[in-house]
């Protein structure tokens, strides 16, 4: 036959005592670092123009895809520059 046990309440308590002398500054520094957690603090007036995180990640995709397009129509190739080192 088990002993009985005390009913241990599920309630919150009206005070709990932390002890902070045994914490640790930035434990979890360098695993932040590792797995490349980015945190951006968006000026006010521009989160006012995205409802979400999502949105603000699907102008910055449309930003870089547009940088990208931009950056293939310039560039010259390999070729062409040594015609014209060439001549």
């Amino acid at each position: 036959m088990k002993p009985k046990t005390d009913h241990v309440s599920e309630d919150m308590r009206s005070e709990y005592n932390f002890d902070y002398s045994k914490g640790v500054r930035g434990k979890y520094y360098k695993r932040i670092l590792r797995e490349g957690a980015n945190v951006v603090v968006l000026e006010p007036d521009i989160a006012k123009a995205f409802p979400s995180s999502a949105a603000v990640n699907d102008a910055l995709r449309v930003v870089l895809e547009a940088s990208q397009a931009v950056r293939r129509a310039t560039t010259r190739s390999a070729r062409t520059a040594r015609k014209r080192t060439g001549a």
